[in-house]
């Protein structure tokens, strides 16, 4: 056992882990009420801007709202959730990771790479828990698809495919779409390449409603020691629905994963090589294979989906992280590799408007 798995297991013997949210707006009341629900938690306080909304949070869960982070620090928190604007991101984690109380940031970590930076640096120096808030992680369909290619034969993509729409809500118009929508994706994108960032990267976007990008289409190449593998990523806050489906189609399978209807589906390779060899010698020599039913080649599984709350698994692995000392499952290295890819693919969209047809 590691130094810091006896310190974490004997900081949290025989009493609870005492929590905290800063910021209890859209996405904070739901750390809020997840710490105060779980057993092994107890909610002491939340800080927000505003009165009325903090108050109310705070009598729903019975617990203090805090005017400010240092009195939730001073309150004697473990752990704390940071909710609040991605703008107030560094000031609200440098007063709690200087205090060592491991920290649980939505995402995005930062708005850019150096601030991300600062952050990942911050943490590293105290010594102290960063997970970055990338729920995708924890939908229950990217578990599910997780989960079904330990079981079976290993899918190493080689195209992936994201398509995420939604119509405008007018939340979180200070960043273009990429920072606000795409980022859940370059995340799922950068894990399923081992955390590699990607080696080039072409796009373009248009800005309609606010100063930044409302509409953003992304190519991404990785350079892996597998092989090379593209990313074509498009994402809107300009549509008439809502839509999230990621393509992954990669050596020995493919996979569809739809995030808004909880659903989807794997199709593996069902004949082996030899039969693979066998057909594609009979192409090759002109043959009739128009009755081969192909779906006897593969085979097709729907993905075997749990019910289980994101926020809640998202949290429970936070903690998990804190009480062991390990990594947490999105590390503050990958925050920052998310926002860093981010910030490339806005850089490539400016590059790319600079560039005029000539006459």
């Amino acid at each position: 056992m590691t130094t810091n798995h006896r310190a974490a297991n004997h900081r949290f013997e025989g009493r609870k882990i005492r929590c905290g949210a800063v910021g209890v707006g859209r996405m904070g009341r739901h750390h809020a009420r997840v710490y105060a629900t779980l057993p092994e938690c107890e909610l002491v306080g939340v800080v927000d801007a505003d009165k009325e909304r903090g108050d109310a949070v705070a009598a729903k869960h019975n617990c203090r709202r805090f005017d400010r982070v240092d009195q939730l620090i001073d309150a004697g928190v473990d752990v704390a959730s940071v909710a609040v604007p991605t703008t107030a991101h560094f000031d609200v984690a440098q007063a709690l990771l200087k205090a060592r109380i491991a920290c649980l940031v939505e995402k995005p970590l930062a708005g850019d790479a150096a601030t991300a930076r600062a952050i990942k640096d911050l943490s590293d120096q105290t010594g102290t828990v960063l997970m970055v808030g990338h729920i995708e992680r924890f939908n229950p369909i990217m578990r599910a698809m997780q989960q079904s290619t330990r079981n079976g034969l290993e899918i190493v993509p080689r195209f992936i495919q994201v398509h995420r729409v939604s119509p405008m809500t007018f939340r979180s118009v200070d960043v273009g779409v990429v920072m606000d929508m795409m980022i859940h994706d370059l995340d799922v994108v950068l894990m399923l390449m081992g955390g590699r960032e990607p080696d080039r990267i072409q796009a373009a976007g248009v800005s309609v409603i606010t100063q930044h990008e409302d509409i953003c289409n992304a190519w991404l190449e990785f350079n892996t020691p597998r092989g090379m593998c593209v990313a074509n990523m498009s994402a809107s806050r300009l549509a008439l629905k809502t839509e999230r489906v990621t393509r992954i189609t990669g050596e020995n399978g493919y996979i569809k994963l739809d995030y808004a209807t909880k659903a989807g589906t794997i199709i593996r390779r069902r004949a082996n090589e030899l039969q693979m060899m066998e057909i594609r010698e009979q192409l090759r020599k002109g043959a009739d294979l128009t009755s081969l039913n192909w779906q006897e080649l593969v085979n097709v599984e729907p993905l075997v989906i749990d019910d289980a709350e994101p926020i809640v698994m998202e949290i429970k692995s936070f903690l998990e992280a804190v009480k062991t000392g390990d990594r947490p499952e999105i590390d503050a290295e990958a925050g920052f590799a998310n926002v860093r890819t981010a910030e490339r693919i806005v850089k490539a969209i400016q590059e790319n408007a600079k560039v005029r047809p000539r006459l």
